[in-house]
């Protein structure tokens, strides 16, 4: 009598088909949010990771709708950036192929927040 095991089926990873921001990115966003918190601008974020997106959104209260949506889109890398940032009303206000020339837009000599 010979005792057969059933082989178990490879399960897909909760993360396939998934866009993530990977760890160089991810301390970008942070450090950036950090400073932004430090000066009194940014309360809040949110991070999602969709099919054809992976989103870092900041907000201003918990409770608002995000004031930046910094997103990171592979699908558009050939043709206008993997980078955009989203401003309040979803106006992109800025493009570009490297998360470090998109994000200049948050420069201290370059943005002021208007209250």
């Amino acid at each position: 009598m010979a005792l057969e095991l059933a082989q178990p089926t490879p399960a897909s990873p909760p993360t396939a088909g998934r866009v993530f921001f990977d760890r160089g990115e991810l301390h970008q966003l942070l450090s950036l949010y950090g400073r932004m918190v430090a000066a009194g601008h940014w309360r809040d974020y949110a991070i999602d990771a969709l099919a054809d997106a992976a989103v870092f959104s900041i907000f201003r209260r918990a409770r608002e709708t995000p004031l930046y949506r910094i997103e990171k889109r592979p699908a558009l890398a050939r043709r206008q950036g993997v980078w955009m940032i989203a401003a309040h009303g979803g106006l992109v206000v800025r493009r570009g192929r490297e998360l470090t020339e998109v994000l200049r837009l948050f420069d201290r000599a370059r943005f002021a927040v208007v209250e």
